[in-house]
């Protein structure tokens, strides 16, 4: 029996408006009257999911930053990882063969050096927004990550040149299809899980955990009960085969195997069409 639940958000948790639906919210009120912890593990940042959680009004723990941070019910941080200068200072500064837009994020916010109003639209609930900045202008000190936001094919081959250019001294991964980042070493959702858990006094296999990109990989590896989203990477898909798929984000396919396995948990889970 799973004692936390830990849930990506967008292309997992949230419809594809980027909005929390009615039945989701339902669910999520009944496992917490079951007396299951609940964690939003996200790329989002703190700032951001801060005030998800708020309209939300449900006590969760939050992990933010793809990993890099850890906050308390209330709000407290209990864990922080940062980009070694030396690799935000080389990812700022190179001139990198992509036309992606580069996104700065630290404890401050979000910066960028050109207006991207599509990369709004993923925050309308929360009305998080980014700073525009000359970001060769900012310290490379305390970044928690750097993101790419181009299309996928563009994305692939940035991704070649960062591993090539930096090798061990990140962790650089897809949270979404037109979303590339580059994170701490050893730095990923998994591994934040994992130090929850052990402050929770709990063991990764107590959890169950939803995701629908790469950045949720190591969590949904780690944890006794993985799930894929059906709307999920490919990439992902492939690499944990051995994960059950449930449905789309878009008819809120968490809500339906939530339901499931608050009632009837004795009969085998189909996920809806």
């Amino acid at each position: 029996m799973a004692r936390l639940a830990a849930f990506d958000m967008d292309g997992t948790l949230l419809l594809p408006s980027h909005r929390l639906g009615n039945e989701t919210l339902t669910s999520l009120h009944a496992l917490h009257q079951r007396g299951v912890t609940l964690a939003f593990a996200t790329g989002r940042h703190l700032m951001d999911m801060q005030r998800v959680r708020e309209q939300i009004t449900l006590p969760a723990w939050l992990i933010t930053g793809n990993g890099t941070r850890i906050h308390d019910l209330e709000g407290n941080q209990l864990y922080g990882c940062d980009l070694s200068p030396s690799v935000a200072e080389e990812v700022i500064h190179t001139h990198w063969q992509t036309p992606a837009s580069i996104h700065i994020f630290n404890d401050e916010g979000w910066f960028t050096d050109k207006p991207l109003l599509g990369a709004l639209e993923a925050h309308a609930m929360s009305g998080f927004h980014y700073q525009l900045r000359d970001l060769r202008q900012m310290s490379a000190h305390e970044v928690t990550k750097i993101c790419f936001i181009a299309p996928h094919e563009m994305l692939q081959a940035l991704r070649s040149e960062l591993q090539d250019a930096l090798g061990e001294r990140a962790n650089i991964c897809f949270s979404a299809w037109d979303c590339l980042e580059v994170l701490p070493v050893d730095c990923h959702k998994g591994a934040a899980l994992g130090r929850l858990c052990q402050h929770l006094s709990l063991s990764l296999a107590d959890c169950m955990a939803f995701g629908d990109a790469m950045n949720d990989r190591e969590m949904l590896e780690r944890v006794g009960s993985g799930f894929i989203m059906g709307n999920a990477m490919n990439q992902l898909k492939a690499s944990l085969p051995h994960l059950p798929i449930i449905g789309h984000c878009e008819t809120q396919a968490v809500s339906h195997y939530l339901n499931h396995w608050m009632t009837t948990p004795h009969l085998d889970y189909s996920p809806e069409c």
